[in-house]
């Protein structure tokens, strides 16, 4: 009896709502540009920006403090620049540390310095503005002969951020690699600090990629330069670099 008055209950249900529901589609749309001016500041939602504008407020704060003072106006380009030296050695320093001994080169994208650190005062946004992205330091070990092939590609590039190595581009070769004072081992394994975006293979290394060994070691690149500007600010030092010739360009 109890499934009798049930189940003819259900299949009425079912019908009643398959006769009631509707379908529905899109047959048109239409998108425009906005432009954000005082008209459309107008529109905002003053409740939710005076929500807002405290934390605003303490963000710009914090973010403007200065942490150091740059000597000299330092910008990233090939073949080396200030700013490519200058973050290559930090990486191997750092990278070094934690290592306990000299880790042998450091490799940094030119791409990855995403503006120039203008001589003067060096806030915590500046350096937010040099390194906007997450990445973190890595430790690779890599052999001698995928280093040489990197580093060729290093030469069609005309070149890129490096430390503890030294070599020349001549018709877009890279010629007379050494490293540590020695010349290119194509047999040995090296240490290499750099980034994880760049052990993945991108920005045109795909040699990094086919490493040995990878160390992460959970260091945020970002707050490694921050710590060693704050350090070295401490210490009474100016931040500062210098061209080396670790790149040179054989015209």
């Amino acid at each position: 009896m109890h499934k009798k008055t049930i189940i003819p209950a259900v299949v009425l249900l079912c019908l009643l709502s398959s006769c009631t529901s509707k379908q529905w589609f899109i047959t048109e749309s239409q998108s425009a540009k906005i432009a954000i001016d005082s008209k459309t500041e107008q529109l905002a939602d003053t409740a939710y920006i005076n929500f807002l504008q405290p934390l605003k407020q303490k963000l710009d704060a914090e973010m403007n403090i200065v942490i150091g003072r740059a000597a000299e106006t330092m910008q990233g380009h090939g073949p080396e620049s200030l700013l490519s030296n200058f973050s290559a050695d930090v990486y191997r320093s750092k990278a070094s540390e934690i290592q306990g001994e000299a880790v042998d080169i450091a490799i940094v994208n030119l791409g990855g310095l995403r503006t120039q650190v203008p001589a003067g005062d060096i806030t915590v946004r500046k350096v937010f503005e040099l390194m906007p992205f997450e990445n973190e330091l890595v430790i690779l070990w890599l052999r001698g002969d995928k280093l040489n092939e990197l580093l060729q590609n290093f030469a069609k590039m005309g070149g890129q951020g490096v430390a503890g190595l030294r070599m020349t581009i001549s018709e877009r070769k890279a010629v007379d690699i050494t490293i540590g004072g020695l010349p290119l081992d194509m047999s040995k394994t090296y240490t290499i600090a750099t980034n994880d975006y760049l052990a993945g293979g991108n920005d045109n290394m795909e040699q990094l990629a086919e490493h040995e060994k990878r160390l992460n070691t959970g260091v945020k690149v970002r707050n490694m330069l921050l710590d060693f500007i704050k350090s070295e600010t401490q210490k009474g030092n100016m931040i500062q670099s210098k061209l080396d010739g670790r790149i040179k360009i054989n015209e």
